[in-house]
């Protein structure tokens, strides 16, 4: 349960919380579970402060300091988190459906198991953040920086990811259908048993990706880098990869039926 003091000190307002915490520095603020439903915290500072199961629903936390703070099970449900400083946050479990966290830093945040279905994370800054088995149903992650971020087994089903930068990032078992991934960086993204069944990745680099036992039936890979890519045992059947560059790419056991194969100069 939230310390009734700290509480208190917030709900005075941001300049006696600031004040509050710059005298009092060796005290670590509990405000877990405390009702902060559509609370204007704009700007606060609340830097490894444990919020754990608190409700922060229609919560303003435009640029506020979240970094290293315990959200874990707590409610952010349609929460505005514009340019906040999330880093090393820890969302486990977290609901953050709906959020807006357009240009926010969540790198080497923790949203293991979290729901950010419908959340608009566009342009965000999610380095190395660990989202396995993650809700990103329909999210918004257009040019997001997720490069060597964790998202085994996430649920991506129609999340825009156009322009992402998903370089190294961990796919594994993720599912992704009808995801838009249009022009997105996945050099060596590793993308194994993923589900990419009518995804849209035109133009999309997939340099050196792990493919392999992927379903992207239906998908289409026109015009994409598909360069030293695995797609030994991936499902290709419909898919469209006219104009796709296949140049030292591993199909052996792939399925292609009825796929639309590039020119042969393409793939020589």
């Amino acid at each position: 349960m939230a310390n009734r003091e700290h509480l208190a000190v917030l709900k005075a307002g941001a300049v006696t919380w600031i004040e509050w915490r710059e005298k009092n520095p060796q005290i670590e603020p509990d405000l877990s579970a405390a009702n902060l439903q559509g609370e204007n915290l704009r700007g606060a500072n609340l830097q490894g402060v444990n919020l754990s199961k608190v409700d922060l629903g229609h919560a303003i936390l435009v640029r506020a300091n979240l970094s290293s703070a315990n959200l874990s099970s707590a409610n952010l449900y349609q929460a505005k988190l514009i340019e906040a400083d999330l880093k090393a946050a820890n969302f486990s479990v977290a609901n953050l459906s709906g959020a807006k966290l357009t240009q926010a830093d969540l790198s080497h945040a923790h949203l293991i198991g979290a729901d950010l279905s419908a959340a608009n994370l566009q342009g965000a800054f999610v380095v190395d953040a660990n989202l396995i088995g993650t809700d990103l149903r329909g999210a918004n992650l257009r040019d997001a920086d997720l490069g060597t971020a964790k998202l085994m087994r996430a649920n991506l089903c129609f999340a825009n990811l156009i322009a992402a930068n998903l370089i190294a990032a961990d796919l594994r078992e993720a599912t992704l259908y009808e995801a838009e991934i249009i022009g997105a960086y996945l050099y060596k993204t590793d993308l194994y048993k993923a589900n990419l069944s009518a995804s849209h990745l035109s133009g999309a680099y997939l340099f050196r990706a792990n493919l392999s036992e992927a379903d992207l039936s239906k998908a289409d890979l026109s015009w994409t880098n598909l360069r030293g890519a695995n797609l030994a045992g991936a499902n290709l059947r419909g898919a469209n990869l006219r104009g796709a560059n296949l140049t030292g790419a591993n199909l052996s056991g792939a399925n292609l039926q009825e796929a639309i194969m590039p020119d042969a100069s393409r793939h020589d």
